[in-house]
């Protein structure tokens, strides 16, 4: 039924390596593999294991309840837990002491719960070995970031001149109307056209 197909999807165990399944280490170095579980209606005697390339186990563990903490059944001597379940996250991330080129491939995280009716579901990260760190170039992110900048900024200074040069060509002609005006008004006083002074005066005396 449709019903019961989401409480189970509501329901399932998920694992996680996080945000993303790619790790890069230096040669002789140690790195962290990361790995936490999810399941809403909590785990009872949980089994966790950690495999290289699928098959070769390199960490076995056990967890009796979200009050203890995770026992140890079978580990790789280079393997340590560093992991916690009592705290707020199911962390049960392990770190890998002394990487060598040959440590490079795959790493799954698998995750039993049996108060889950046995559910089981598993997470992979892939593991790089580097005999050095490269620094990432950010040149050309620079220059475009530059030249968007650059771009912006022109556009910005075009609008401020656009606004300028329309304010000084308004006052302007506003100028020339009100000389306009101004001019018509006195050819009219001097020609003695109708309204100007020139009917005012007085007829001269015989």
């Amino acid at each position: 039924l449709p019903g019961l197909h989401i409480f189970a999807i509501a329901f399932a165990l998920e694992v996680s390596v996080g945000k993303t399944n790619t790790v890069t280490a230096l040669n002789n170095s140690n790195v962290l593999l990361p790995c936490t579980f999810l399941t809403c209606i909590g785990f009872q005697d949980l089994v966790f294991t950690w495999y290289f390339n699928s098959t070769e186990l390199i960490y076995h563990g056990k967890i009796k309840n979200k009050a203890t903490e995770p026992t140890r059944i079978w580990h790789n001597p280079r393997v340590e837990f560093v992991g916690s379940t009592t705290k707020k996250d199911n962390n049960i991330s392990i770190v890998l002491n002394s990487v060598e080129f040959s440590d490079a491939g795959k790493y799954t995280c698998h995750v039993k719960n049996p108060k889950e009716r046995n559910a089981q579901h598993n997470a992979t990260i892939f593991l790089t070995v580097v005999h050095k760190m490269v620094e990432t170039d950010n040149t050309v992110t620079l220059i475009i970031v530059g030249v968007v900048g650059g771009l912006i900024g022109l556009l910005i200074l075009f609008m401020l001149i656009k606004r300028v040069v329309l304010f000084i060509i308004k006052k302007t002609q506003d100028g020339k109307k009100e000389c306009l005006v101004s001019s018509s008004g006195n050819d009219n006083t001097e020609n003695g056209l109708a309204g100007s002074k020139a009917e005012q005066k007085a007829p001269p005396k015989a």
